[in-house]
């Protein structure tokens, strides 16, 4: 088999969902560029008592990273920001907690690359909405016939963009 002219393929593992946005930050490295990071806590479960999944992202999408820092000044004033997204590579990482009730104890975070942002809403009000690319398949419906998180967003009524995004 000559390899000089084939390329690498990779396995891709993607988590897609909504959830709210929480502690943007620039994280410096004293060795290596700094890079954009946030929390999203994952809705999970049934809608009517649903339960939360915190992820400790890096935001890689150019066009993520845009996004993630128009809404600065939001989750900054305490603001509902409630995004639609897709997650890719997630691994666990854990620690020691420095401080709290649980000083001296083992955590576990999720981590993973924050992708893609679908949509976002601000206090309830949509202020970005991505147009699906034809390579897009969040709107898939899974094998227990449910819709995906980001398929179910697409058939709510729109409200009006918020003047201030």
């Amino acid at each position: 088999m000559n390899n000089a002219n084939s390329e690498t393929t990779y396995f891709d593992l993607h988590i897609t969902g909504l959830g709210y946005l929480n502690r943007i930050r620039e994280v410096k490295l004293r060795k290596g560029e700094s890079f954009l990071a946030c929390d999203i806590a994952a809705l999970n479960g049934p809608t009517d008592s649903p339960e939360y999944r915190r992820f400790d992202v890096r935001v890689t999408g150019e066009e993520a990273q845009n996004l993630v820092r128009r809404c600065m000044s939001a989750v900054a004033s305490e603001q509902k920001v409630l995004i639609g997204f897709r997650l890719g590579d997630p691994w666990v990482d854990t620690f020691t907690y420095s401080k709290g009730l649980n000083v001296g104890q083992l955590g576990v975070s999720f981590k993973a690359r924050l992708l893609l942002v679908n949509w976002i809403k601000i206090n309830g009000v949509l202020v970005h909405k991505r147009e699906p690319a034809a390579q897009d398949s969040d709107s898939v419906v899974d094998s227990t016939n449910t819709v995906s998180s980001s398929a179910a967003t697409i058939a709510e009524p729109e409200p009006e963009p918020h003047p201030a995004f």
